[in-house]
């Protein structure tokens, strides 16, 4: 999954209940595109939803 997509569905996570009063997005700032996955991919478990991520780099 590109960088792009993976901020996308940071985006589309942080509008859902689970994260409404948090901020899970700016730390993607810092982020390389490997941490960026395994943080959208834990958001996803958090907020009971599938995982839509890619194959990852370390599979």
């Amino acid at each position: 999954m590109t960088r792009g997509a993976l901020l996308t569905r940071l985006q589309e996570l942080q509008r859902m209940p689970k994260f409404r009063n948090r901020d899970i997005c700016t730390i993607s700032a810092i982020l390389s595109k490997d941490a960026l996955a395994k943080h959208v991919e834990h958001c996803e478990t958090a907020a009971g939803v599938p995982a839509q991520a890619g194959p990852r780099a370390d599979h």
